[in-house]
């Protein structure tokens, strides 16, 4: 049975033209209310426009596509997903004008941007000589990293090459821009300044997209920087309004990449938007909402569950001893269930936060000891273990793009090949390039296996590929193997490309299924499964907009939780990363420190229990005299 909207979300829902910021905190409904609103302006209002729903996170987009799934012919009405992947919509669309041809490739690994850099500068004598006027290599690498720092601090406040007032870095920038362009490639950040460029420069299509969208609902704001705030004003130009923000100023958690609060209220000043804030908290118990209240006295609740709940602490002697004690109270409460949770109480209910992957190890040890399910969830991409999935994927980018000079620089080396064996024909197609190469790599027996798979794919440009085939080709080659480890790498790279690619199909029905588009939202983080079976082992980052029955949060002592290296405005963050753990939790919250711990280098350190535990319990409760 369906709850109905409280008087403050059918507010928001009702809310017609002009903007409008709503100050959503934890469990009020925000998901609900946008999806709401969503579905009202497209039932009741006149004419025939599109709607374009925006968030920062793969989890909420595909949570908001779920919930407006049933809605006749929404992926015709509405664009629903990241700002990252609407730019690139846009780019590969209307990209002409900013040196883009079609869609774009996207280079999402640092390691690779430091690479094409590198390349750009050793191509260019000046630069080169430049590099290498200090002679010893530690001094080379910190200048290709200064370099590397100014070019993405450069993209991230929209300044281009010539705004660079020192020559070399300027010269530096615009040499690693043109190695990208060469390739028809883009990195993350180019997603934002080219099209804040685009829409610029160019108002004619400025104004397609304003016409085209006639409201703009932004998830998350809480969320934005510099760059993706100009861009939502560069596509909004002087008088389009119809904008709705929604964000929680205590959630603001990446600052690292610029990630600011106060772009809410410059939002309700720019925009003159009118405020609405949600206060009730319909998903966590009292305890927990107790708990986050500790944490942040301004937290105001209007309007909760009546259900008590629990908050536990666990303190152990070390590290190894907290994820005995933390696996034990799991299964224990797993067994005899909570008077708070209805039914029987599961894994998938359940989740271990960490501030740092780091402080999860110990727990990760005993849960596979156990054999207790679980599955990790890290950092923002899955990446290929065997080297016959890397290959393939090298194969992939060259066939989509043959231009691709960058990853076909690495598959040569890979292959041992010399690229000038390669005929200058054979590499403005990315079919006849693969076959080539895989002719060229005597040493190498796999390439054959490599090029059945492409040719299964029945690639074009103009039609749908079939993914599927491929995998079924590489597994069969898979079963071949004598090695049960090789085999097991191989298997499990396919599975996790198979579950890519039916979350592309499920995002994609009726479209076109085109192979380009699918390796960039690969890149783009939108193919990733947010939820799995078993255990969820999480860093606080990670688990942002997702929520749990019983929350775990380990290693909290002070250096670790908050981070030792945090200060002034990053400790503000801290405690709001505090904030975004505990708001998880719906019912149950346990957390947990070890007395002492085991440095890197060897050492046995004593632990202080983390400020965040003084705030939440008593002295005596977590060890501390009174």
């Amino acid at each position: 049975m369906s709850i109905p909207l409280s008087e403050t979300q059918q507010q928001i829902v009702q809310h017609g033209d002009g903007a409008l910021l709503v100050i959503a905190g934890p469990g009020s409904g925000k998901t609900r209310v946008l999806t709401e609103r969503i579905r009202r302006l497209l039932t009741k209002s006149q004419g025939h426009f599109r709607i374009l729903a925006l968030t920062f996170t793969n989890k909420a987009a595909n949570e908001m596509r779920e919930r407006l799934i049933e809605f006749p012919d929404i992926h015709q009405r509405a664009f629903i997903g990241t700002l990252h992947s609407f730019c690139l919509e846009v780019l590969a669309n209307r990209g002409k004008s900013v040196g883009i041809e079609g869609r774009p490739n996207l280079l999402e690994s640092n390691q690779d941007r430091r690479q094409i850099l590198l390349q750009a500068v050793m191509d260019d004598p000046k630069l080169q000589l430049e590099l290498y006027d200090t002679v010893d290599a530690k001094s080379q690498r910190k200048k290709l990293s200064e370099w590397f720092n100014t070019i993405e601090q450069s993209k991230k406040e929209l300044y281009p090459p010539e705004a660079i007032k020192d020559n070399t870095k300027s010269r530096v920038y615009e040499a690693y821009n043109q190695a990208l362009r060469s390739s028809n490639t883009v990195d993350f950040d180019d997603l934002l300044l080219l099209t804040y460029k685009l829409l610029t420069e160019r108002p004619k299509i400025a104004d397609f997209y304003r016409r085209q969208y006639r409201y703009i609902c932004l998830d998350e704001a809480q969320d934005l920087n510099e760059a993706q705030y100009q861009v939502i004003c560069a596509l909004c130009g002087s008088e389009y309004r119809n904008v709705m923000m929604v964000g929680d100023p205590k959630q603001s958690i990446f600052g690292w990449n610029g990630a600011d609060p106060k772009y809410l209220e410059r939002f309700e000043r720019d925009f003159q938007a009118k405020r609405i804030e949600m206060i009730e908290n319909f998903r966590s118990s009292q305890a927990v909402v107790r708990t986050a209240q500790k944490l942040d006295p301004n937290y105001r609740v209007e309007g909760s569950l009546p259900i008590p709940g629990d908050i536990d602490l666990l303190v152990a002697d070390n590290e190894k001893n907290e994820a005995v004690l933390v696996v034990n109270y799991l299964q224990d409460l797993i067994k005899r269930g909570h008077r708070d949770i209805e039914g029987s109480l599961t894994l998938a209910h359940c989740t271990i936060l960490g501030r740092t992957r780091y402080v999860l190890s110990k727990v990760e040890e005993e849960l596979s000891q156990r054999q207790i399910p679980y599955y990790k969830q890290l950092s923002p991409q899955d990446e290929s273990e065997s080297d016959l999935l890397k290959d393939f994927e090298l194969c992939l980018r060259l066939l989509v793009n043959p231009r691709d000079r960058f990853h076909l620089s690495i598959l040569l080396n890979r292959w041992d090949i010399d690229e000038p064996s390669i005929p200058l024909q054979d590499r403005v197609n990315g079919l006849k390039l693969i076959t080539t190469l895989t002719e060229l790599a005597t040493n190498n027996s796999q390439t054959k296996i490599l090029l059945q798979a492409i040719q299964a794919l029945g690639y074009t440009e103009e039609v749908s590929c079939q993914f599927l085939p491929a995998m079924d080709s590489l597994d069969g080659f898979a079963h071949t193997l004598e090695s049960e480890e090789e085999r097991a790498l191989i298997m499990e790279d396919t599975q996790l490309w198979r579950r890519h690619w039916n979350i592309f199909l499920r995002s994609q029905p009726g479209g076109k299924h085109s192979l380009t588009s699918f390796l960039s939202q690969v890149a783009m983080g939108t193919t990733q499964q947010p939820k799995q079976e078993g255990l969820a082992l999480l860093t606080v980052h990670s688990s942002k907009g997702l929520e749990f029955d019983v929350v775990f949060l380990v290693g909290m002592t002070e250096g670790t939780f908050p981070d030792y290296r945090a200060k002034g405005e990053a400790l503000e963050e801290e405690m709001r990363n505090m904030f975004v753990a505990t708001t998880r939790a719906r019912r149950i919250l346990v957390f947990s420190y070890p007395k002492t711990k085991r440095m890197p280098w060897g050492d046995i350190r004593q632990q202080q229990p983390s400020r965040y535990l003084t705030e939440i319990f008593t002295k005596s409760k977590i060890g501390l005299p009174t």
